[in-house]
């Protein structure tokens, strides 16, 4: 068994509002201890760049371009959390440098995230691991979501059934079974997906209609009333029924038959969107979860945590009931996917991205 080490992982979602950092202790099996934390949010200007070269049409030099700015922001990222940490590089064994995904059409077998892991290993003196993905999509799968592993560590005391909904710019799920005492991870139950929307479509509107990045405390949306034939049409898409392994990409989430509504209704239909596909995405459990713990930034709205309060079965808390920190979450799981991808351990299951097999990844980025 391999000894724990300190790793920061990384991540910067679909909302693009910024990059989480975050350090933990593990061995790639546990996770022994969980230190700080912290965000650094991009400029308007950085974020109106890097979603400039979403899709699969953007000019080379001008991904480039992003590609080298958007790894120096990671890399400040890493030296203020070791600051805030009171450590030094030779502190951490490895970076878990997941980069921005611009394009992932699964379909067609192609996933693209986009960073320079050998650029940040130089800047910041430790070992990187980036592509997460692509083995997974070369043995058939999805290539998403990856953070299941992670959530299968921590609620390894936790009563199961478990469902883990992180509600970022696409909302996925982790549905964990029940498993004897000790099982090795590869070995607990597990179902996951993107269920849908996150926060994507909501912060797009709050943009566009407030000037502001998001819909701060759901004040837009709990001034607003659901329309329901638009909220129909926004469900008339064979994604949300088909059965998983399946995954989103943001592009793909179309929120178009809400721009006829006052900005308040539109508001309060996209967050009704969003819960009503989570509440879809429950008929795909073997069994109904004993509570639904919630993570990412979509937590932080309270009008959608009524809405799916009630829409779910199932008690819904965040994940802070469980004393995770819904914050750091994504970012520690890609910490803990580095180590595993250290020592050649599986990054993803075929329950959960529909891979033939188990299958490990990452391309480790070494300092010179």
């Amino acid at each position: 068994m391999a000894n724990s080490v300190w790793a920061i992982g990384l991540m910067s979602g679909t909302s693009t509002d910024g990059v989480d950092a975050a350090l933990i202790e593990t061995d790639g099996i546990r996770v022994t201890a969980r230190g700080p934390a912290l965000t650094l949010p991009y400029t308007s200007e950085f974020r109106k760049r890097l979603r400039s070269v979403f899709g699969d049409a953007a000019d080379p030099a001008v991904v480039g371009e992003v590609e080298a700015e958007l790894t120096d922001v990671h890399a400040e990222a890493v030296r203020r959390l070791l600051g805030e940490a009171g450590r030094t590089a030779r502190d951490i064994a490895v970076v878990g440098f997941h980069g921005q995904t611009v394009h992932h059409a699964p379909a067609l077998g192609v996933t693209r995230q986009i960073g320079d892991g050998a650029r940040l290993a130089r800047a910041v003196g430790v070992n990187v691991v980036t592509d997460f993905r692509s083995a997974d999509m070369a043995a058939g799968g999805e290539g998403a979501p990856l953070a299941p592993m992670y959530h299968l560590a921590l609620s390894a005391d936790l009563p199961r059934p478990l469902a883990v909904l992180n509600i970022g710019g696409v909302a996925n799920v982790t549905w964990i079974g029940a498993s004897d005492p000790g099982a090795a991870l590869e070995a607990v139950p597990v179902l996951a997906f993107d269920t849908g929307p996150g926060n994507a479509l909501l912060d797009d509107w709050a943009d566009k209609h407030l000037g502001e990045p998001i819909d701060r405390g759901g004040k837009l949306a709990g001034a607003g009333h659901v329309n329901e034939a638009v909220l129909s049409a926004l469900l008339d898409d064979g994604y949300y029924e088909r059965l998983p392994p399946k995954s989103l990409d943001r592009p793909s989430l179309e929120g178009l038959p809400v721009a006829r509504l006052s900005a308040a209704d539109g508001a309060a239909t996209l967050v009704a969107f969003t819960a009503a596909t989570v509440g879809i995405s429950a008929a795909h459990f073997p069994q109904a979860p004993t509570r639904w713990l919630v993570t990412g930034g979509g937590r932080h709205n309270p009008v959608l945590m009524s809405a799916l309060k009630q829409i779910l079965d199932s008690p819904v808390a965040s994940v802070e009931d469980a004393g995770w920190d819904g914050d750091a979450l994504e970012a520690q799981a890609f910490a803990f996917l580095a180590v595993r991808a250290l020592h050649g351990l599986p990054l993803s299951l075929p329950a959960v991205t529909g891979a033939r097999q188990p299958v490990t990844g990452g391309k480790i980025h070494r300092v010179r």
